[in-house]
């Protein structure tokens, strides 16, 4: 496969992905909600950041642990814990107004002026990160779609390696940049009433998500 058709597919199998719900882009929708568009670029520099990592660990060759049945348990069990407890802690602020447009907007104003950088910019690196490696379907994606893309595009050595590994980010940063407008553009029409709803909205999808998670580790290891 040429360079540009390995660029091309991984970029429209890659924005297919991304366009599933799941824990990552609701984290976009509420950060972004709070923040502003720049949450989601940086919650998208930790999910880099994470498949490039285990890009290079999978031509290492962890696949064939990552399809372990007690591997995919225990991720789905520490993944759900994680997505319970942020969805929590989302969703309860939200209710409690302790969190406002006003507010989250007045202090990254503020920091802007001071630092030229978004605020929390480690935190929402961090966020993706986590949020990423909390579901157990993004690493058996990985192990088999993603470690087949990876040995097709190692026959054009570390360029095409470098070729699948942009067009497949580069389709995350597409869709979740397009998602981070669609929401800053519509910031007119939010009301204080409709920005707490999204959040909860937001933050009970991840308990939700986190608890299937969790009841499928516990199927995984015979606990139910």
């Amino acid at each position: 496969m040429s360079l540009e058709l390995l660029f091309i597919t991984a970029f429209v199998v890659g924005l297919t992905g991304a366009m599933a719900p799941g824990p990552l882009l609701t984290l976009t929708v509420a950060e972004v909600a709070r923040r502003g568009f720049w949450a989601a670029p940086l919650l998208m520099v930790g999910h880099a950041i994470l498949e490039g990592a285990l890009i290079i660990a999978l031509t290492l060759g962890l696949a064939a642990y990552l399809v372990l049945n007690e591997v995919t348990g225990a991720i789905a069990l520490l993944g759900g814990a994680f997505l319970v407890w942020m969805g929590y802690t989302i969703a309860r602020d939200a209710i409690k107004n302790r969190i406002s447009l006003a507010s989250t907007e007045e202090a990254t104003a503020a920091l802007d002026k001071i630092t030229r950088v978004p605020m929390g910019a480690p935190r929402l690196i961090g966020l993706g990160i986590l949020t990423s490696v909390s579901n157990p379907y993004w690493s058996l994606w990985w192990a088999t779609i993603g470690l087949g893309y990876i040995t097709l595009s190692l026959e054009r050595g570390t360029v095409g390696l470098t070729a699948f590994f942009t067009g497949h980010i580069l389709a995350d940063i597409f869709w979740y940049g397009l998602i981070a407008a669609a929401i800053v553009g519509g910031r007119r029409f939010f009301t204080p009433g409709i920005y707490r709803g999204v959040l909860i909205v937001c933050g009970v999808f991840l308990v939700g998500l986190g608890g299937y998670f969790i009841h499928n580790g516990m199927i995984r290891f015979g606990l139910i």
